[in-house]
């Protein structure tokens, strides 16, 4: 079978320059498909994909979140881990201002705007994730300690119960 080769984003330039090892996931994309969608194609359980949201404080501040993708986030929770009074997510155009990526294809990496980085500790259970790479129809895999160690992101308890669905 011939891989097929996807063309570099700005999530996979800044992972080279940084010397981050990945592997490259390409799928059909389906709208509202989400995580969960990617994962079926792609044979993979989807609480070992991190979905990214980008979601916003009571100061309208951007943050994102990679929350496993068979679950939900609690605001509340979250907001409480991160001292802020309110979180929720933002509207898919803001979301794309702030990061920069088409909702459906946001990464974590290399995003318009700098924001804080949280994420589900429990991702880390998984020595692999898999993550969008910065465009729709296209995951990255990679080790889950590049979240804490090259991304700077801090760990949270925010997951709302495996959605079964």
């Amino acid at each position: 079978m011939k891989t097929k080769h996807t063309s570099e984003t700005p999530a996979t330039h800044w992972l080279r320059q940084q010397r981050i090892a990945f592997d490259e996931h390409p799928y059909e994309y389906v709208d509202h498909g989400g995580a969960r969608e990617a994962a079926r194609q792609l044979g993979i359980d989807p609480h070992q994909v991190a979905k990214t949201l980008i979601m916003e404080d009571e100061h309208g501040q951007p943050l994102i979140i990679l929350m496993h993708g068979d679950c939900e986030v609690s605001t509340k929770n979250l907001a409480r881990q991160t001292s802020a009074k309110k979180i929720a997510p933002c509207t898919p155009e803001t979301a794309q201002r702030h990061s920069g990526y088409q909702v459906g294809g946001t990464s974590p990496f290399a995003t318009r705007k700098r924001m804080p980085v949280w994420f589900e500790e429990s991702l880390l259970e998984y020595p692999v994730i898999y993550l969008n790479g910065g465009r729709r129809g296209y995951l990255i895999s990679l080790a889950s300690s590049v979240l804490a160690e090259q991304l700077g992101g801090q760990a949270v308890h925010a997951a709302l119960g495996r959605d079964e669905s």
